[in-house]
């Protein structure tokens, strides 16, 4: 059994019907008197398998939600949705259908974090705490990367060869961390990202909806993020609103699933410290 799989088979899967179609969650850990919810958003062509590294870790102290973002994964795309400013509203709609009145911790990944931040901005009493975790939306992107392609007359290992060449341009600052499972991943999550041409993480949304957020925001990034390289400096002189901001060393953009182990120390450290000041 492949890890996906068996960190897949400790979930609950709860399928939740939505007026524009499914949104799907999986869900980790027992609700407790000290167990609070914490959602986890995941990043653009991605799943909740972005965090397959990290749930059951964070399973031990809270009550994890990793959702499928609509038009990812297996949760259905909304009509007219085409980026994270028009998924925002049906990413906060889930929130109050599944929580309630209940404000929720967020951990969101790359588009998962913009899409968070707008949802903070939008609906302020939705989201209790906020962390972000390689955010784009900031005005400091590089303009490209050297992504490349996939084209029909490709043979598999072809197309395997474009996404280990995709994941260690963006996603990963180390090569040996890919392997064939991991490729199996990323095809597999790349094939149901049904939001494509997504512009709005070049732009500095972010840094423009701010001043509208209500709870502690933090921030996570790994040093060797692709997305940002000389400008890694510059977030928290842009993004001033975050509480705190955490480089990660030798971690790429999907710092969570390269150096999971320090991800969580800051991130339960983080987590920790706003429980005792409740």
């Amino acid at each position: 059994m492949t890890r996906v799989k068996t960190v897949e088979s400790q979930s609950r899967r709860l399928v939740q019907q939505q007026a524009w179609g499914d949104a799907v969650w999986h869900v980790w850990g027992e609700a407790g008197a000290h167990k609070l919810p914490l959602v986890l958003l995941h990043g653009g062509s991605g799943s909740w398998t972005h965090w397959v590294s990290n749930v059951t870790h964070l399973a031990k102290q809270h009550v994890v939600w990793a959702l499928d973002l609509p038009g990812f994964g297996d949760s259905s795309l909304p009509p007219s949705v085409r980026d994270a400013d028009d998924l925002a509203p049906y990413v906060a709609q889930i929130l109050a259908s599944t929580f309630g009145e209940q404000s929720v911790d967020v951990v969101g990944f790359s588009f998962g974090g913009l899409t968070a931040g707008l949802v903070a901005a939008q609906s302020p009493t939705t989201i209790r705490r906020l962390y972000l975790v390689g955010v784009p939306g900031l005005g400091l992107m590089r303009e490209a990367l050297p992504m490349r392609g996939m084209l029909p007359e490709m043979t598999d290992a072809q197309r395997a060869a474009v996404h280990r060449h995709n994941l260690r341009v963006m996603m990963l600052s180390d090569e040996c961390a890919i392997d064939d499972e991991l490729i199996n991943l990323q095809e597999r999550n790349v094939a149901r990202d049904n939001m494509r041409r997504r512009k709005i993480a070049r732009t500095d949304i972010l840094l423009k909806v701010q001043h509208l957020w209500q709870c502690p925001v933090h921030g996570i990034w790994g040093e060797k993020d692709a997305l940002y390289q000389s400008n890694l400096q510059k977030i928290p002189e842009v993004l001033t609103r975050l509480n705190s901001f955490h480089l990660i060393a030798n971690a790429g953009h999907w710092v969570a699933y390269e150096q999971p182990h320090a991800f969580h120390l800051v991130l339960d450290q983080l987590l920790a410290n706003q429980v005792s000041k409740d």
